[in-house]
C-alpha cells in the first residue's frame, strides 16, 4: 500500500493491518496517511 500525500510504501503487520492511519477527506473519502506524513503535518494537504 502506498501513502495518499507522499506516495511512499507504508508497511503492514503479519495480520495486513497499515502501519499508518485512515483520515477522511471532505468528501468523506478514506485515504491512507503513512507515520510520516503524520509527524510533519502534511494531513492537511488532503482535506
Amino acid at each position: 500500500m502506498k501513502c495518499d500525500v507522499c506516495g511512499a510504501k507504508i508497511e503492514t503487520t503479519f495480520l495486513q493491518k497499515v502501519l499508518g492511519t485512515y483520515i477522511r477527506n471532505e468528501k468523506g473519502k478514506k485515504k491512507l496517511v503513512c507515520s510520516q506524513c503524520q509527524k510533519n503535518g502534511r494531513i492537511k494537504e488532503l482535506k
